[in-house]
């Protein structure tokens, strides 16, 4: 079973973007996988619940087919923070919760799970806890996106500091063009390149028609995709 967790520099670097293409490339390997978004807010009523687009795109996006609470166990109305969100509506969310509905989501038959984060890496979900203390406690390997445009570099080497503070195996990150008029793009990306502690898995270009990855073999190798 391979576990990763796809967290982002900041809000709309393109989590759910990246991890949804993800799962697209395990599934043209014919792999079972599965995504999941414990967290998701801006959600809106379908079917008597709340559901949320992100984590819809991510169960099209999958081999292995699951009930969407499953998938996205706690989703809340307000486009804010998880946290505050969830305290309007009287729910405490812990990372004892949060590891209970994962324990769910492994038991539905993939090899794979991909859990996409919320917001950037320091996300809060309750008034003491972090989303990375849960994936630190899950021992869940990491891939940041990296949005690219102004400001990605300040973004992407705290977040790798932070990760590294904390002893987060992160096993790569992915180039996500959401800015197609970024000045000096290239220059950045080398930048990041030759800064970032931890390899460069895929670069997505930025695309109005279908999104599709350039993959290194960093990214082959991570997923044990060579075979």
């Amino acid at each position: 079973m391979r576990e990763f967790f796809i967290t982002g520099t900041d809000t709309d670097a393109g989590k759910t973007h990246v991890t949804s293409l993800l799962l697209k490339l395990l599934a043209q390997h014919k792999k079972p996988a599965i995504g999941f978004k414990p967290l998701a807010a801006g959600s809106e009523m379908a079917f008597d619940q709340l559901v949320n687009a992100d984590a819809l795109m991510l169960m099209e996006s999958a081999t292995v087919s699951a009930k969407y609470d499953v998938i996205n166990p706690f989703a809340f109305a307000p486009p804010i923070a998880p946290h505050i969100a969830a305290k309007q509506v009287g729910v405490t969310i812990t990372l004892d919760k949060l590891s209970a509905a994962y324990s769910t989501l492994k038991q539905q038959g993939a090899d794979y799970h991909l859990t996409e984060g919320a917001g950037g890496w320091a996300l809060p979900i309750n008034n003491t806890d972090y989303l990375y203390d849960w994936v630190k406690a899950e021992q869940l390997p990491v891939i940041l996106v990296v949005g690219m445009k102004l400001g990605c570099l300040n973004h992407a080497l705290l977040t790798a500091a932070h990760m590294q503070s904390l002893g987060i195996n992160c096993v790569g990150w992915v180039a996500n063009q959401v800015d197609p008029n970024m000045d000096e793009y290239q220059a950045n990306l080398d930048s990041l390149k030759s800064r970032l502690p931890f390899p460069i898995l895929a670069i997505s270009p930025y695309s109005e028609q279908t999104p599709k990855l350039q993959i290194y073999k960093s990214l082959l190798n991570t997923l044990d995709l060579n075979s």
